[in-house]
Order: structure tokens, then C-alpha cells, then sequence
């Protein structure tokens, strides 16, 4: 019941974080849930839950998403998949917190210094696939999406519906990975479940944030959010 709780409790910051940035879910949600569950389950419990995030804003904000854009990065992301699996297969809970903890960092190095992707077709490809890969190991696919959507240029609500259709879709594609390689367990399954009422709490407050801020504070979120997400998995990564 306990961690439960905590775990309700994490869900509804990284939706809230979510719903206000357009990613960052799964960057505040899995380091976090690590410290309450091993790292492999708090891998598999971060991709259920997130589910629920994503559909949300990609259902109520699809007409600000750039439906082509998403479905050609998807091609990549189905691609990148397996080999994210094989790494989650063979990781151990050590060396996955510290690929963790090096994902959300380079993420925050990215938004930090702007770095921006161009938007042609080869190169969303590849960047599906690295954020496929990521998904499926460490649960952390959002820094390549969001280096090439920024460099797009998209304002916030089009950066906002579109990562979250692309997320919604990983998602799903994740979980069927899961549970074919059998890393579907209960504990992960009822963290999932607590999380789908959580999220539409965090939904709407991280909504009514939304409509009330400007791009340059939305950029700032984004950063303040990768930072707190970064120290806290680095500390998971050394006490294990």
C-alpha cells in the first residue's frame, strides 16, 4: 500500500510536468519510481502509466499535432525497439538506474543548450529509432524527440500534442514488447492501474498551468523539470 501511494504520488507530479511541457513524463516518473521498486519494474510501470498521459493530450490537443510528422518518427521508433529490449534484458539493476540517470542527463543537456534536430524524413528516422531503443531500456525516449522537434520550431501547443501522440503510440508498442518478453509483472501492472485516474488529476492541472504561460517560461520548465529528474536518478544510481 505503501509504495502505492508513493507511486500515485510521483504519477500525478510527472503528469502535472507532462501536461505542461509536452514530455518529461516518463524523465520525472522512472527515476523516482526506481526508488521505490527496482528499476526494471519501474521501467515497465512508467510505460503503462504513461499510456494514459499521453492518449489524454494527444485525444483533446489532436488538432494542434503534426499527424505525418508523428507516423514518419513511429517508423523509426518500431525499429529502434528491439534493441532496447535486448539491453533491458541483459542490464542489471545497477548498470539500468546509471543508463537512466545518463539519459535524463544528456535530455537536460539538450534543452539546456537548445540543440535543435533538422526536421527532414532520413533524420527523423534515425531519431525514432534512438528514441525506440530508449524507450524500451530505459524508459527515457523523450531527448530525441524533443531535439527534433525543437528544431522544427513548433510552438508550444504543436510541440505539446505532437511528442504526446508520438509518446502514446511508443507506449503501446512498448508494452506489447514487455509482454512478449515476459517483463509484464503484478507490481508494475497495479502501479499501471493507480496510475490511469492519477493522470487525468495531473492532466488538468498541468492544463490550467499551460494556457497561462509564455514560450520562454515554458522553456524554463522544461529545464527546471530535467534538472530535479537528473540529480534525483543520479542519486538513485550511486546508493544501489
Amino acid at each position: 500500500m505503501t509504495t502505492l501511494l508513493a507511486a500515485a504520488v510521483i504519477i500525478l507530479i510527472a503528469s502535472t510536468v507532462h501536461a505542461v511541457t509536452g514530455f518529461g513524463y516518463a524523465l520525472v516518473a522512472t527515476p523516482l519510481l526506481a526508488l521505490a521498486v527496482d528499476p526494471h519494474t519501474a521501467v515497465v510501470a512508467t510505460t503503462l502509466s504513461a499510456l494514459a498521459m499521453t492518449v489524454t493530450i494527444a485525444v483533446r490537443q489532436r488538432q494542434h499535432a503534426e499527424w505525418k510528422v508523428a507516423m514518419i518518427a513511429m517508423v523509426g521508433i518500431v525499429l529502434g525497439m528491439p534493441l532496447g529490449l535486448w539491453v533491458y534484458g541483459i542490464a542489471s539493476e545497477q548498470v539500468l538506474t546509471v543508463l537512466i540517470a545518463i539519459g535524463v542527463l544528456v535530455c537536460t543537456l539538450m534543452v539546456w543548450r537548445q540543440v535543435k534536430v533538422p526536421g527532414s524524413v532520413p533524420v527523423l528516422v534515425g531519431v525514432g529509432v534512438l528514441s525506440g531503443a530508449l524507450s524500451t531500456s530505459t524508459g527515457t525516449n523523450g531527448p530525441p524527440m524533443v531535439a527534433a522537434f525543437q528544431g522544427m520550431g513548433y510552438d508550444p501547443a504543436t510541440f505539446r500534442a505532437t511528442l504526446s501522440a508520438v509518446f502514446a503510440g511508443t507506449s503501446v508498442l512498448s508494452l506489447v514488447g514487455f509482454a512478449v518478453a515476459g517483463k509484464v509483472n503484478a507490481e508494475s501492472l497495479w502501479i499501471g492501474l493507480v496510475g490511469v485516474p492519477v493522470v487525468q488529476v495531473g492532466y488538468f492541472l498541468g492544463d490550467a498551468i499551460f494556457s497561462r504561460i509564455d514560450p520562454d517560461k515554458f522553456r524554463k520548465v522544461l529545464l527546471a523539470a530535467l534538472i530535479v529528474s537528473a540529480v534525483v536518478t543520479f542519486g538513485a544510481a550511486l546508493s544501489r
